[in-house]
């Protein structure tokens, strides 16, 4: 048997399943705070989210096509499921840094979205 062609049909549709879903969320919860962060400007909001989105897509789908090739021996079934932790745990850790990432984002731009409202106000109070 080839346990080649097992991890990768398990690691592939396993990789664009966990993207989607991580896009998806992302998506569709930053919508607000891409709204706050242009001030109302929802089509603007609306379209810098979908830029968001597909860069996300490209970035995650091409690396995990980049790493889809296997350099370890796959003999068994017990090592299949190790190359395919290894893979798929690669895959969750890259997800979970640039969800993150893309928080610290939304949060340095939302503090600046603020502080340039605080100044707009400041000044039209004068």
């Amino acid at each position: 048997m080839n346990y080649y062609l097992l991890v990768y049909g398990v690691y592939l549709p396993v990789t664009v399943l966990l993207t989607v879903w991580v896009a998806r969320t992302l998506f569709t919860n930053g919508r607000t705070f891409l709204v706050d962060i242009f001030h109302g400007n929802e089509p603007l909001a609306d379209s810098v989210n979908k830029l968001l989105l597909t860069g996300f897509y490209l970035i995650n789908v091409g690396y995990a096509t980049l790493t889809l090739r296997s350099t370890d021996e796959v003999h068994s079934y017990q090592q299949t499921v190790e190359t395919l932790s290894i893979k798929i745990g690669t895959i969750i850790l890259i997800l979970g840094a640039m969800h993150f990432f893309n928080l610290y984002v939304f949060y340095k731009l939302r503090s600046k979205a603020r502080d340039e409202a605080r100044t707009y106000d400041f000044v039209v109070d004068k």
